[in-house]
C-alpha cells in the first residue's frame, strides 16, 4: 500500500474517532453516585423503603449497624456517649453508601454508634414527627404524671408505620442498653439526653 493510500486510511480513521468522540461527548456522563441512587443517609423512610431498602419496617443499614452494637458493645462504657473520629465515621460512611461490602467487627464501636445517631439526625422530616410532638406535648401538659403508657402509645400510633416500627424497634435497643447501664454508664437518662434531639427534631 502506498503512502497516498496509508494517508486517506488514517484521515478516514481520524475523522470516525472525531465523530465517535463528539457523540460520547453529548452523552450526559453520570457520576458513580448518580448512576444509581445509593444515598441512604439523609434519605426520607417513605422512601428508603420504596427503594426496598427497609425489611420489617427497620432500614437494612440502621438494622445492621445496630445488631452489631448489640452483639459487640452493650457493655461498652460511654456507647453513643462518645463520639467516634470524625473521619473514621465519615469514611464508614461513605462505604457503606457505596454498596462496599464493610466488615464492622473491623471498625470501632463508637464510629458505628455514631453512624446510628447521625442515621436519626437525617432524617428529612424526623424520627416522631411534629404533629405527633405536640400532640405529646398537649397530652404531657393535661395528664402530668397521669400520663399512662397507653395514651402515649395511642398518639405514637399517629405516626406513619414505618416511623412507629422503627422507633418501636429503637426503644428495645435503647432498653437494652439501659440494662448494661452498671457497665455501660448509659442511665435511661444518659440515653434520652443523647438521643431526644435526634428523634424529636
Amino acid at each position: 500500500m502506498g503512502a497516498g493510500a496509508l494517508t486517506i486510511c488514517h484521515n478516514k480513521t481520524a475523522v470516525l474517532v472525531t465523530e465517535d468522540m463528539k457523540k460520547m461527548v453529548q452523552i450526559p456522563m453520570l457520576r458513580p453516585w448518580e448512576a444509581k441512587n445509593t444515598k441512604v443517609f439523609g434519605a426520607s423512610l417513605s422512601e428508603l423503603q420504596d427503594r426496598g431498602l427497609v425489611e420489617d419496617g427497620v432500614p437494612v443499614l440502621l438494622r445492621r449497624l445496630v445488631e452489631h452494637l448489640r452483639k459487640h458493645a452493650l457493655q461498652q462504657e460511654g456507647l453513643f456517649r462518645v463520639n467516634g473520629n470524625v473521619r473514621a465515621v465519615g469514611t464508614l460512611k461513605q462505604r457503606l453508601e457505596s454498596g462496599e461490602h464493610v466488615d464492622l467487627s473491623e471498625s470501632d464501636s463508637c464510629a458505628v454508634a455514631s453512624l446510628v445517631k447521625q442515621f436519626l439526625r437525617d432524617l428529612p422530616e424526623g424520627l416522631v414527627n411534629a404533629t405527633v410532638q405536640q400532640a405529646l406535648v398537649h397530652c404531657y401538659h393535661e395528664c402530668g404524671d397521669d400520663i399512662t403508657c397507653s395514651d402515649l402509645r395511642d398518639l405514637l400510633r399517629e405516626l406513619p408505620d414505618v416511623h412507629y416500627r422503627l422507633l418501636s424497634y429503637l426503644c428495645h435497643f435503647l432498653t437494652l442498653v439501659e440494662s448494661n447501664h452498671g457497665q455501660n454508664r448509659m442511665t435511661a437518662f444518659n440515653l434520652a439526653t443523647v438521643f431526644g434531639p435526634s428523634v424529636f427534631q
